[in-house]
């Protein structure tokens, strides 16, 4: 898709590619770029009144949300099973895992933590 684009670009302009995926995926993945890319500009712009930015990216997490979102129950066992299969950890996450993380980057504990992205998600983006 790129190469053939680039051919047709103007002197000044520029021209956005994208691999195809839903266009629910791609609003979630822009979204998650667009918070990524605040946290590390508010870092920069906060740190006189030293507030610290960070990113909490959670993977799939076992919820009834989760299985709501098939139209049946075998659609839902059978995404779980791939997401489960690609996951290095070999599970979903469980909802205390992903508050615990959230608790951890709200306390002192991580003061000395800024402008990153906490990945919540058993390896899946490690690989």
């Amino acid at each position: 898709m790129a190469a053939n684009g680039l051919h047709s670009l103007s002197r000044g302009k520029s021209k956005l590619a994208s691999g195809s995926a839903p266009t629910e995926t791609k609003r979630i993945w822009d979204t998650k770029a667009a918070l990524r890319s605040f946290a590390r500009t508010w870092t920069s712009e906060l740190e006189e009144r030293k507030i610290r930015t960070k990113v909490l990216s959670p993977g799939t997490v076992d919820t009834p949300m989760f299985d709501e979102q098939f139209p049946s129950k075998e659609g839902a066992a059978a995404a779980r099973r791939q997401i489960t299969e690609m996951t290095p950890l070999a599970r979903l996450a469980r909802p205390d895992e992903i508050a615990s993380a959230a608790l951890f980057l709200a306390s002192d504990q991580s003061s000395y933590i800024a402008g990153i992205d906490l990945a919540v998600d058993g390896g899946l983006t490690a690989v």
